[in-house]
């Protein structure tokens, strides 16, 4: 018989060339789980990535890059989770949204535009990310690191910081005290010590380095979201 995936022509239970198997297994409860371990990538699990990013997020941020990828949950599948929690937990609790706020026309682009970005944090986190990239790149460009291993980064602490939110958001829910301005706090906290640590941590000039890549990003990104709905929106109307 011919493998069904390269249509190589196979007489034991695995393909020699693609490694695929002769007859697959029917989809049970067990598949399932492999499929979402295999997606989530669990050599360690997720609670070791949130442990080891919560107590040491510099040195093993850098370990990823530079050493060994597997001990941590894939960068993007954790701000991408994360960032869904914090949303269930807002949808939940039916709070409102304490990190992205714009009080505008409802009927307008922008407001379009940050409704977007409230109903898919993960792919938005990612999107702002490319605009802090760009600025902790310009301040920390003797260190080395490229771009796209500087978005890494902040993947990672990103996703953090959302679960920071999550807990404060939980908190809320529960005791009706306003935690969101307490998260927000500690989330810019920890993300000014996680980068500056990233790059070295002894050195105080970093942390403000940090500061300034992460409040120029956050601008930076707004103004971008600002200027597509204001754009949009003269189109629309000529």
């Amino acid at each position: 018989m011919n493998c069904k995936n390269c249509n190589i022509e196979i007489d034991s239970k695995f393909c020699p060339d693609c490694g695929e198997p002769t007859k697959l297994k029917r989809i049970d409860g067990l598949y399932i789980i492999h499929e979402i371990k295999h997606v989530l990538h669990f050599e360690k699990g997720i609670l070791y990535t949130i442990k080891e990013l919560l107590l040491n997020p510099g040195e093993n941020i850098r370990h990823f890059i530079n050493e060994n990828r597997v001990r941590l949950v894939k960068p993007i599948i954790f701000i991408i989770i994360t960032s869904l929690i914090y949303t269930l937990i807002n949808h939940f609790f039916q709070l409102e949204d304490g990190y992205v706020k714009f009080d505008g026309d409802k009927l307008s682009t922008t407001n379009k535009i940050f409704n977007w970005v409230q109903a898919h944090y993960g792919y938005a986190n990612i999107i702002i990310g490319i605009f802090i990239a760009f600025w902790i790149k310009i301040f920390f460009k003797r260190y080395g690191y490229n771009f796209f291993e500087i978005l890494i980064l902040l993947c990672f602490i990103m996703g953090m910081q959302m679960l920071i939110f999550s807990l404060s958001s939980f908190l809320e829910g529960l005791t009706t005290i306003n935690m969101m301005q307490f998260g927000s706090i500690i989330g810019l906290i920890y993300i000014i010590w996680a980068i500056g640590q990233f790059f070295e941590e002894k050195k105080f000039s970093n942390y403000l380095k940090a500061f300034a890549s992460y409040f120029l990003g956050m601008i930076c990104a707004t103004l971008f979201a600002l200027a597509i709905g204001a754009f949009v929106d003269i189109f629309i109307k000529q």
